[in-house]
């Protein structure tokens, strides 16, 4: 695990648990102060493929909150080695994660790459800007034709990430995955169909 994440995960609670699970020896000592984490080409290459995440706030009575967040693949933009942007398109109306924002700007992703079972968590502070403050990022998803109405921009500053295990992990797959492989067998499947139905029709004759 990332010790940088690890400093901001790794709580007095979550360290008397280490410690009575026998475990708190396997990680360092946390640190006082948290530098921000810079991603790396591996880090960004795997954020740049991404069509969703999931992204955790906590709101004012202290309940945690996860949003699933989806879109064409890579709108999650990587503006640099520790920034992040994301258009926020109109959803159910209910503003619970703009909302937990207002209270505090922390936040935690989870990418999902469920097909080679990879798992990136990200810590970040969080800023707002509405989408006519950003008309690059605005501009950028007009031209590609995603049918969504652009309310603000997410503006995220990384601070820690990590990468999980692939344990328990469950392979998963898109139609347009699938659909590269299975393509050639229908293509073939016709192929068969076609000549067992010119071979009965001879046999007919």
């Amino acid at each position: 695990m990332s010790y940088n994440f690890l400093n901001i995960a790794a709580t007095p609670d979550v360290r008397a648990v280490q410690a009575e699970m026998g475990t708190a020896g396997m990680w360092p000592e946390p640190g006082k102060v948290v530098e921000p984490s810079a991603l790396g080409p591996h880090e960004k290459d795997f954020i740049s493929e991404r069509d969703s995440f999931y992204m955790a706030t906590v709101s004012e009575t202290g309940w945690p909150y996860v949003q699933h967040r989806g879109g064409p693949m890579g709108f999650l933009h990587v503006l640099d080695d520790q920034t992040l942007a994301f258009a926020d398109f109109r959803g159910n109306l209910q503003y619970i994660t703009a909302g937990n924002l207002r209270g505090s700007d922390r936040a935690c992703l989870f990418l999902m790459d469920y097909t080679r079972r990879r798992r990136l968590k990200i810590y970040a502070t969080v800023s707002l800007a509405g989408a006519d403050e950003s008309l690059a990022l605005k501009e950028k998803w007009a031209a590609e034709n995603y049918r969504a109405v652009t309310e603000r921009i997410y503006l995220l500053n990384v601070v820690a990430f990590d990468w999980n295990c692939p344990q328990h992990i469950v392979p998963r797959y898109t139609f347009e995955q699938l659909k590269a492989h299975i393509e050639p067998v229908m293509q073939r499947l016709e192929e068969l169909e076609a000549e067992n139905a010119a071979l009965r029709q001879r046999l007919q004759e």
